[in-house]
């Protein structure tokens, strides 16, 4: 039955996504520390909600616990452990290089004809997503892909539009390949690997159908030309940094995968393989940096990026100096994202700090009597310089053990431990909404749309899907929204809520590839990067814009897809 307290939940919820979407910054007065910007958005807007529908007696404890522990056979604490792991484990392996390497070999191989590159570009990128999911495609390749251009005086936006639309259509295949997936085999009850066999001829046919569409789209000799400037062999042996670290990463990645995969058929808990994996692999991280710290034999994990650079520059024959003015440009922040650079806020903590420890001497108190006036101003001053050199001195010890430990702490920085709050959130929401009586109202509606039909439930699910992807929280939130009203739908046919699950992991995973950067995190992450590199021609308008043709297109055919598979299978 609604209530006025279901309609609150209901208009709460979506305003949080709302605020997710585009987020909203203020700026407010601290003592002490002046104004400062806050942000609601991403990261707070979901757990402010909570807040108060808490307190709004919207939802309860029980809620919440449930949001955490889960309900209807997903585990949500599973599911993260699992995601988080994995990307620990692709995280590293990319530190070593391995991808830059692998994008040296196939910009040799591509040469200077620019169709053919462009092709060998959208494997490489889709070949490695699906094995590492789409977050180290987004984390490295976007570097690549920006100073390629760069140097070679490409437009940037169909070789970066591309590779999104790569990374993403890939990640459908592995059940690790996104945190959707896992809540689709978790929530339908879906074996892993019978996961990869229901989405492996939809992800073959949305493959296809997407490279075709962006061929034709940029299709202009001014976005792909044909032909390139010459460009020199680039050294993909130097763009390897470790070689031993690549092997052992790569060997104890895939092991994880396959063993995962034979578990699952005994119905194991997946955080139960991959977390001893990631265990392990953080022991072999910290023993195996010790010993070349010790040996001497340890490259600088911060200089990767630019030794990327100035190999792609030697081989361009560009201005050397041009671009390393480039690269301090969109590089001087430290980026927090994908961790490549922690120097240059340190240094400027440090400098600071020596600045306030000649002025304030290293005894200075700091507590300090409540007065007002101009001994407010002096406390304030005292304060500041007290936190000032705290910071210098916190990041002193920081960048000393991450120049011993630098695969762990290059790695620690890009681990997306904002999916933790945000997916908890979202679970959290969802059971609010079901609390209120709206899971069992969608259900009822999506009864009435289908008929409780299986093909039907394949277009009105997917299509929902998709554009759920972009107005419900990103592909995770529509993800857990769709499995829990077709789970509540009252004597749904076990084939129409098969039809389902395969249809929504088509839709959640190229749902990204679709209008709002915030359809998925890799899209918010995609974004954030860009910026920081300069890229200001991609705005949230050029995006919808490019992926417009793309996501219709994918959609249909993968959905048809589907529709051919389920009719064979009941």
């Amino acid at each position: 039955m609604i209530t006025r307290f279901s309609i609150v939940t209901l208009v709460l919820f979506f305003i949080s996504t709302a605020l997710v979407i585009q987020p909203v910054s203020f700026h407010v007065s601290v003592p002490f520390l002046g104004r400062r910007r806050m942000t609601v958005g991403l990261m707070t807007a979901p757990i402010l909600t909570i807040g108060i529908l808490w307190a709004a007696q919207c939802l309860g404890a029980t809620q919440i616990r449930n949001g955490i522990v889960g309900t209807d056979g997903i585990k949500p604490y599973n599911i993260l452990i699992l995601f988080i792991s994995l990307a620990y484990m692709a995280i590293t392996l990319d530190g070593t290089g391995i991808l830059r390497a692998a994008a040296f070999w196939v910009s040799n191989k591509g040469g200077s004809r620019g169709r053919r590159l462009y092709l060998y570009f959208y494997l490489l990128l889709t070949s490695v997503s699906m094995i590492l999911g789409n977050d180290p495609i987004i984390l490295s390749g976007t570097p690549f892909l920006v100073y390629y251009t760069e140097a070679t005086k490409l437009e940037p936006i169909p070789w970066l539009m591309m590779e999104f639309a790569a990374a993403n259509t890939a990640s459908m295949v592995l059940f690790v390949g996104n945190p959707t997936n896992v809540v689709i085999c978790e929530g339908f009850l879906i074996n892993n690997a019978a996961f990869t066999a229901y989405t492996i001829l939809p992800f073959l046919a949305c493959c296809i159908t997407c490279y075709a569409v962006l061929v034709v789209l940029f299709r202009d000799e001014k976005h792909i030309p044909r032909k390139l400037p010459d460009v020199e062999q680039l050294d993909a042996r130097k763009a390897l940094r470790d070689v031993v670290g690549a092997w052992v990463g790569g060997i104890m990645l895939v092991t994880c995968l396959i063993v995962v995969l034979v578990l699952s058929f005994i119905h194991v808990d997946v955080w139960k393989v991959v977390l001893p994996f990631a265990g392990a692999k953080f022991i072999f991280d910290m023993s195996w940096d010790h010993y070349r710290f010790k040996t001497g034999r340890l490259h600088a994990a911060a200089a990767a990026e630019e030794e990327m650079m100035l190999e792609i520059i030697r081989a361009t024959g560009g201005d050397t100096e041009r671009v390393r003015t480039f690269n301090s440009i969109t590089l001087g922040d430290a980026v927090a994202i994908n961790g490549s650079e922690i120097a240059n806020e340190s240094a400027a903590g440090n400098d600071l700090g020596n600045a306030t420890n000649s002025i304030h001497a290293p005894n200075a108190p700091t507590s300090f009597p409540k007065t007002t006036g101009d001994t407010y101003n002096t406390q304030k001053s005292e304060l500041q310089s007290h936190w000032t050199s705290k910071k210098a001195a916190y990041d002193a010890t920081y960048n000393s053990w991450a120049a011993h430990f630098p695969t762990f702490f290059t790695a620690l920085p890009r681990l997306p431990f904002g999916l933790i709050p945000f997916a908890f959130s979202q679970f959290i929401l969802i059971e609010a909404l079901s609390h209120q009586g709206w899971i069992e109202v969608f259900s009822g509606w999506l009864i009435h749309a289908t008929g409780r039909k299986m093909f039907p439930t394949i277009w009105i699910i997917g299509v929902l899907g998709v554009i759920l992807c972009n107005i419900a929280g990103t592909n995770i939130g529509a993800t857990i929204l769709l499995t829990k009203i077709v789970h509540a739908a009252p004597n749904f046919p076990v084939s129409s809520a098969k039809a389902a699950a395969i249809a929504l992991a088509v839709s959640s995973n190229i749902g990204a590839v679709s209008f709002t950067f915030s359809a998925s995190l890799a899209g918010l992450l995609w974004d954030t990067i860009l910026k920081q590199k300069g890229i200001e021609t991609i705005n949230q308008r050029t995006f919808a814009k490019w992926n417009i043709m793309p996501i219709f297109f994918m959609t249909s055919v993968g959905l048809a897809i589907v529709s051919a598979e389920v009719s064979i299978l009941y």
